[in-house]
């Protein structure tokens, strides 16, 4: 599967590659230098505006690279804003690339990027081992061990000798992440905050629990901070080494934005398939078996989708779910959940896992609507359908929304719902239709009395005490009603027809 242009610059980041104007926003399969006299690139190509100097020579790409059907031209700034008006005309996406990046970078990363897109299970192991050996490198040169950190502080690769460090590095590695009272020494010396605007190495002193001194050199690309070299220092590493550790975090940027690209390109690739498989029951690679369920995650008051998916991931993977099978797709976002064994296993990922996590997170505007079992792919799109249908219900307020709904506690509401559209406001030759006549004309409440009366199966005492009148008054009205309109409330098909067409008017028409 190819990768869209907004993907392309999403998953490489705003540090290297912006999108200026999405022209035909195609897809991208490979990228190429126009050669003069040459077309500018095929279709899917992204053609690099490499030797450009004036908007003029970069408005002549555009043409050409729109004549030639390609699918998107990269521009360094500042030339690339000077000739995004006159892109705005032209079929090829404009994309800015920051002045201080690589054009062979560039290269490297969006060709990853493609083939990374078009494998047939996303992920890159060869750019994780290519941190290892980077760790190792960094810790020859410091003549320490090292550890690589991303700019969360989690471990991402970590050199050989750690067995000559210290409890602190080694907890660190263990556990994937730097330990709490570490983190707390760390802010009180004002590291991240260091590491968050500058390049420059910062010497730190040694900490609680036996931590040693730290050197630690900022890794960044674009202005943004990617990550960081830590290396156990005992002693003061030498200015020249401190040096060749600076040079190598630039050749380390590269590797950590590839990385990103990859799980950005994985997750995009993944939500794309994700759409297909519930529009039209596309297959679907999943790491569970069916049944599967499709889920409509909710917000009261709505929101952005997008920003919506950001944060059910996180939530997500808070709770345990590593690979959460979320997308956004025609405005709201699904989830798309393992049934388990009856449906009832807490395994991360399925309906009682989600039911659990609601209850811990807390938030009384969050809301999970779920549809029925899909057996196979094919059933997914049906699924979907019956989540729509929960959801809808619950963002009209005619049904009560807690944590997750399930089509088998609603589908009774779903049924009457399905009805109700179907029957429609108009009454037809309904003895309604007098009843509304007269509520209007009179000021009577027929309608309302009608349907207390046919919800209560005809017991004046209940249908009474919901309308807040005596049982007397309540037989009063129907009296009237029948001198009003013919009401055959005999028939058990007339009675049922009476409280759909009820249903199906304003709610106004059918309370006191």
């Amino acid at each position: 599967m190819a990768i869209s242009v907004a993907d392309l610059a999403g998953s490489l980041g705003p540090s290297l590659l912006r999108v200026l104007t999405e022209g035909r926003a195609g897809p991208v399969d490979d990228v190429v230098l126009a050669e003069p006299g040459e077309p500018a690139g095929q279709p899917g190509d992204l053609v690099l505006g490499i030797g450009l100097h004036s908007a003029a020579a970069a408005v002549a790409l555009l043409e050409r690279a729109d004549a030639a059907g390609a699918a998107a031209v990269a521009v360094k700034a500042p030339l690339a804003a000077a000739a995004a008006p006159a892109a705005r005309t032209r079929a090829p996406a404009l994309v800015e690339l920051q002045p201080d990046a690589s054009w062979a970078h560039l290269v490297w990363l969006v060709r990853g990027a493609v083939d990374r897109a078009g494998a047939p299970l996303p992920g890159s192991p060869g750019a994780h081992d290519d941190l290892f050996a980077l760790a190792d490198a960094a810790a020859e040169i410091a003549g320490a061990p090292v550890t690589v950190e991303d700019a969360r502080s989690r471990v991402l690769a970590y050199s050989g000798l750690q067995d000559a460090t210290d409890p602190a590095r080694v907890s660190t590695i263990v556990g994937r992440r730097v330990p709490p009272q570490v983190t707390a020494h760390l802010r009180a010396c004002g590291v991240f905050r260091k590491m968050a605007g500058s390049s420059d190495p910062i010497a730190v002193p040694a900490g609680p629990d036996g931590m040693l001194p730290r050197l630690v050199v900022p890794v960044r690309a674009g202005g943004e901070w990617l990550g960081s070299i830590w290396a156990v220092a005992r002693t003061p590493i030498p200015d020249a080494r401190v040096r060749r550790l600076t040079e190598l975090a630039s050749v380390l940027a590269l590797h950590l934005l590839r990385l990103r690209a990859d799980a950005e390109v994985a997750r995009r690739v993944s939500a794309e398939h994700l759409r297909a498989a519930l529009r039209d029951g596309s297959p679907l690679a999943v790491p569970d078996p069916p049944p599967w369920r499709v889920a409509i995650l909710g917000a009261r008051g709505g929101g952005d989708a997008r920003r919506a998916l950001d944060l059910w991931e996180a939530i997500a993977r808070r709770f345990g779910w590593r690979r959460p099978l979320l997308t956004d797709l025609d405005g709201a976002l699904h989830a798309v959940l393992t049934a388990g064994p009856g449906g009832r296993a807490r395994e991360p990922g399925s309906p009682p896992w989600l039911a659990d996590v609601l209850a811990r997170v807390r938030d009384p505007d969050l809301y999970a609507a779920i549809g029925g079992p899909a057996a196979a792919p094919a059933d997914l799109p049906r699924s979907r359908a019956e989540a729509a249908e929960l959801d809808g219900l619950a963002a009209s307020g005619r049904l009560a929304a807690a944590g997750t709904v399930l089509l088998e506690d609603a589908w009774d509401a779903v049924v009457v719902e399905r009805a109700r559209r179907a029957v429609g406001p108009d009454v037809l030759g309904s003895p309604l239709r007098a009843l509304r006549e007269h509520d209007a004309e009179h000021g009577t409440s027929y309608l309302p009395t009608l349907a207390a009366w046919l919800d209560h199966f005809g017991d004046p005492k209940g249908a009474a005490a919901e309308l807040r009148i005596h049982p007397n008054t309540l037989r009063y009205r129907l009296r009237r009603m029948a001198d009003t309109a013919p009401l055959d409330l005999a028939s058990s098909r007339v009675r049922l027809a009476l409280r759909l067409q009820l249903a199906a008017l304003p709610d106004a028409a059918g309370r006191a």
